[in-house]
């Protein structure tokens, strides 16, 4: 099972003292937090990539082959990076780059993204996020896959000849998850080829979860890239702990009643019951993480968010040091202990990926034996009826 962090890099007052950071001040902080991870023994770091105010994270790339250099051993990745708004080309040769700075150490998260002001930035229209995900990300896994790339869709220019430079690491593309909260088509896409399904479920009841993983597990294995249940599935959380619930809840109180991310509506003990928020005891953050498996099976990677709301530097790296000292260890061997043979424990490393045979479903742009099939007997129909 991988654990980590991640951010969303909102630039908030702190409540209790009115002092904010400057964006420079901000960066730095998240870079401390990666560090710190690794420090204690987390599995993984991920940036979210933000372009409007109050955020200043908008180019993960930049920060991340920053923390590559400071780092050896955890793994870098997004949270997530936006398919719709970014350029294919433009996302594939950044991230082949960052697996080269890094050696191998990172994989992408795709996301649509949901700030309507944010597409016309960019030349796009958030009317048609779901169509530019899907031929957005399908172009990237050409770029990705094929030496050269003769290409033409709706909502680009076409390509001729095209080849990625630097190629993937090992001629071998990153692993990527498709982040999603509400949308599923995104959770039909990730299924379709065989990628990992990210539910960021910070805002939303376990029970819409579920319903969105077991989507994406049926389909998985529709598709035929194995049982359902071999799907590899990752959750967000967010948590707050202290010595004890009481003592949690009155500090951070007022962090969660002024912070825009939670939008100023549900109380601190609505949003605690509803979604899994958990402020509490180490205790509690392991009992409630252990129950996310009851409602979504044994899943893969579980990330926290803990640098939000203008909580304090020294504060966050408390909170980084108790995740891996108290609360990951404990995590990590009871959902082991639970985890039937057969279902990963984690999604595939570079090197794991590298070792692949080139034939094989990973490595083509159409990775599903069931799509491959259906698409190879309609050709072969089409010039029966030709003949």
């Amino acid at each position: 099972m991988e654990f980590g962090i991640f951010t969303v890099g909102d630039l908030t007052p702190d409540p209790t003292t009115g002092k904010i950071q400057t964006e420079h001040e901000r960066l730095r902080s998240i870079q401390k937090y990666a560090i710190k991870a690794e420090e204690v023994g987390l599995d993984f770091f991920a940036q979210g990539e933000h372009h409007n105010p109050p955020f200043v994270v908008s180019s993960p790339t930049t920060n991340l082959a920053y923390i590559a250099a400071k780092t050896e051993r955890i793994k870098l990745t997004t949270s997530t990076t936006l398919i719709t708004t970014n350029d294919p080309v433009l996302i594939a040769e950044d991230y082949t780059m960052l697996q080269h700075v890094s050696g191998g150490r990172i994989d992408l998260m795709m996301g649509r993204g949901n700030t309507g002001p944010v597409y016309p930035w960019f030349g796009k229209d958030i009317r048609q996020g779901i169509p530019l995900a899907i031929e957005n990300y399908h172009l990237l896994r050409k770029l990705f896959r094929e030496e050269t790339v003769n290409w033409e869709g709706k909502f680009r220019t076409p390509l001729h000849g095209f080849t990625l430079a630097p190629r993937p690491l090992d001629d071998t593309p990153p692993f990527v998850w498709h982040g999603s909260i509400r949308s599923p088509e995104i959770a039909e896409q990730a299924a379709f080829y065989g990628d990992g399904f990210f539910h960021n479920n910070i805002f939303w009841n376990m029970e819409h979860t579920a319903s969105m993983v077991q989507l994406y597990r049926q389909r998985y294995e529709h598709y035929g890239h194995g049982g359902a249940e071999q799907a590899i599935v990752g959750l967000g959380g967010h948590i707050f702990v202290g010595e004890t619930e009481k003592k949690a809840k009155e500090f951070f109180r007022p962090y969660f009643d002024k912070a825009p991310v939670y939008g100023y509506g549900p109380s601190l003990e609505e949003f605690t019951r509803d979604t899994p928020l958990t402020v509490g005891t180490v205790e509690q953050v392991i009992e409630r993480t252990l129950g996310f498996a009851d409602a979504v099976g044994d899943y893969q990677r579980q990330g926290f968010l803990i640098d939000h709301a203008g909580l304090p530097e020294e504060v966050v790296l408390e909170q980084i040091e108790i995740l891996g000292r108290d609360i990951v260890p404990v995590l990590r061997r009871e959902f082991e202990a639970r985890r039937p043979a057969g279902v990963p424990s984690r999604a595939p490393s570079h090197e794991e990926l590298a070792a692949l045979p080139k034939d094989h479903d990973y490595h083509q742009v159409i990775s599903s034996p069931v799509a491959r099939a259906a698409e190879a007997a309609k050709r072969a129909e089409a010039a029966e009826s030709n003949n």
